[in-house]
């Protein structure tokens, strides 16, 4: 069985796609899936499955229509994939100044080079990236919603969903729980 970790993309934002976390573990409990865990509302489920992501997001991306009546991406990542994620952080956590913060933009697929020049296009003194295969890690020195690098993670033309790294770590965290 291999540990799982869901990040649904857009839900529970701003009063719209709104799934409360009991539900969407209850969905995935019926779906067969084993010791699943929510966090928060943003959309972050763990849970333990036999099936490989592909297969698996298809079904849970269909199940989450059917059952909320709207389309929501989801992005699967292994709990070894995620530790994998965590150390590959270009970013140290140790001397962020107020106001700095490190988020991670897991991706569906990888954007080809052509998207991932354009991003790198918008670095500048107060927002930085480094893109490593399916991830985007970032760097702001102010507030991400004032961030003009981040308005252009749509176009890498893929599906993608942020996390703070507070977030990242505490499902690492949880999905270590999970496998004892």
């Amino acid at each position: 069985m291999t540990i799982y970790i869901g990040l649904l993309r857009g839900i529970n934002v701003g009063g719209h796609n709104i799934i409360k976390m009991a539900d969407l573990r209850q969905l995935l409990e019926k779906m067969g899936l084993q010791k699943v865990k929510t966090y928060i509302q943003s959309g972050n489920v763990l849970f333990e499955a036999e099936q490989g992501a592909t297969l698996l997001t298809q079904q849970l991306e269909e199940e989450i229509k059917n059952t909320f009546g709207f389309p929501v991406p989801v992005i699967l990542r292994t709990a070894e994939e995620l530790e994998q994620i965590i150390k590959d952080c270009p970013y140290s956590m140790d001397s962020l100044n107020e106001g700095e913060s490190v988020q991670l933009a897991f991706l569906a697929d990888e954007p080809s080079q052509e998207k991932i020049d354009f991003l790198e296009g918008f670095k500048s003194e107060l927002d930085e990236c480094r893109i490593v295969g399916k991830e985007v890690y970032l760097f702001f020195r102010q507030s991400i919603r004032d961030s003009k690098l981040a308005t252009q993670l749509p176009k890498l033309g893929v599906p993608a969903t942020v996390r703070n790294w507070k977030t990242v770590l505490k499902l690492a965290a949880m999905a270590k729980e999970l496998a004892k």
